[in-house]
């Protein structure tokens, strides 16, 4: 562990000092290509914020009028008919909208069922299996300008349901439930 530390702390000034080095190298004007890459980096992030600001309204509306909690007590008979826990619903349906929610709700889990327990494994395999599919569509997608987005949200949404079948089976194989 020791080394994996040491590591982590000179990796990026180690990468930084030798991309000022190369660049004095090879005669590029590394401080003008530093500050023409912080001017496009300060225009995304603020091309992107009318999405971020509509993406994290939405999520809080969906949380705060309960609709995820009436779609979770919707779904209980069947989620118990195919032995996932119902517990894990709220993380499986939040996982592709919120990374950080997600993350909340998974550390949420871990602290009410235990690290060991099976919702504990589901989730932190769940958590790592799937992405935040309706975020990165909109970060990026947001930040080229692309606005038509149908092929690829299907695609994500489709990778995420085979990471939370993928994980439910994994899991169960390899912890039982």
């Amino acid at each position: 562990m020791g080394i994996v530390s040491l590591v982590s702390l000179y990796i990026i000034p180690v990468i930084i000092g030798f991309i000022l080095i190369y660049g004095t190298l090879k005669k590029v004007p590394t401080y003008e290509a530093f500050v023409e890459g912080g001017k496009e980096g300060i225009n995304i992030a603020f091309s992107i914020i009318p999405y971020l600001v509509g993406m994290l309204v939405s999520i809080s509306i969906f949380r705060a009028s309960g609709a995820m909690d009436f779609f979770v007590e919707f779904l209980r008979p069947a989620l118990q008919f195919i032995g996932v826990p119902a517990e894990i619903a709220p993380l499986a349906i939040i996982r592709p909208i919120s990374g950080t929610a997600a993350l909340g709700m998974t550390t949420d889990l871990i602290a009410t069922y235990g690290p060991d327990s099976f919702i504990g494994r589901l989730a932190s395999t769940l958590q790592g299996s799937t992405d935040t599919t309706f975020y990165v569509l909109t970060v990026y997608f947001g930040a080229v300008g692309i606005k038509k987005m149908g092929d690829a949200l299907k695609v994500g949404l489709l990778a995420d349901l085979v990471g939370i079948i993928a994980s439910l089976v994994i899991v169960t194989l390899i912890f039982g439930y």
